[in-house]
C-alpha cells in the first residue's frame, strides 16, 4: 500500500492551522477581487484556487461578503499605514506633507494595481463592499475634521465648512482614483501627485479663509 501523502497542515497546532487557512483564503480572495473583480470572486472559486475544502472556508467566514469585507479592511489598513508613515516622516509644511502622503499612496497603488481596484472600484458592484467603502470614506473625513479641530481654539465649536471640505477631499480623491484605475487620466504619476497635493492644500486654505471671514 502506498504511503499516505502528508497533509500540508501536519505538525501544526489547530489554532495555527486555522490562522494559516484564513490567511490563505484572504490572499486568494484578494488576488481574485483585484483581477477578476467581485463578479468573478465566488466561494467555490476561492476554495479551488486556495486548494481548500469548502468546509475550511466556513471555518473562518460566514459567507462570501464577510470574506470580501475582510479583504477590503486589510487593504485599507495597509493604505492607512502607508499614509500615516509618510505623514509622520514629512516636514510641517502643509504642501510638503500633502505631497508626501499623496505620493506615498500613489506609489503604493502603482506597486500593486490590485490595491486601488479593491479599495475604489469593486465596492461599486457589491452591496457589502459598498457599505464598507462608504464607512471607510466617512471615517477618513472624520479624521480630517478631527485634525482640523485640534488646530482650532478649544471653544467647543467647529465651522461646518471644515466637514464640508473634508468630505469633498475624501470623495473627490476616491472619484479621481476610480478614473485613474480605469486609465482615464492621461497624466504622469508625478504630475498627478503634485496636482492633488496642491489642490488639497488649496481646499484647506479656502476653508480657513471662510472660517476667518465668518468669525471676523
Amino acid at each position: 500500500m502506498a504511503a499516505r501523502t502528508p497533509s500540508r497542515w501536519s505538525g501544526k497546532q489547530p489554532d495555527e492551522r486555522r490562522r494559516e487557512r484564513r490567511d490563505l483564503l484572504l490572499d486568494t480572495a484578494y488576488e481574485l477581487l483585484g483581477t477578476a473583480g467581485a463578479a468573478g470572486t465566488t466561494v467555490r472559486g476561492v476554495c479551488e484556487a486556495a486548494r481548500l475544502n469548502p468546509r475550511y472556508f466556513y471555518e473562518s467566514f460566514a459567507d462570501l461578503d464577510e470574506l470580501l469585507v475582510a479583504v477590503y479592511d486589510r487593504a485599507a489598513v495597509e493604505a492607512m499605514t502607508v499614509m500615516r508613515d509618510a505623514q509622520e516622516a514629512a516636514s510641517d509644511d502643509p504642501l510638503a506633507r500633502s505631497r508626501a502622503v499623496v505620493g506615498a499612496l500613489v506609489a503604493h497603488f502603482v506597486d500593486d494595481p490590485r490595491r486601488p481596484r479593491v479599495l475604489y472600484l469593486e465596492g461599486l458592484g457589491n452591496e457589502a463592499l459598498a457599505r464598507r467603502r462608504m464607512e471607510a470614506m466617512r471615517g477618513l473625513a472624520t479624521g480630517l475634521v478631527r485634525e482640523a479641530a485640534e488646530q482650532q481654539p478649544d471653544d467647543g465649536s467647529l465651522d461646518p465648512v471644515v466637514e464640508i471640505t473634508a468630505t469633498m477631499i475624501v470623495g473627490g480623491f476616491a472619484e479621481l482614483m476610480l478614473r485613474w484605475v480605469h486609465g482615464e487620466l492621461a497624466v504622469p504619476d508625478d504630475e498627478l501627485v503634485e496636482d492633488i497635493a496642491a489642490l488639497f492644500v488649496a481646499a484647506g486654505s479656502a476653508a480657513e479663509a471662510i472660517v476667518g471671514a465668518r468669525t471676523g
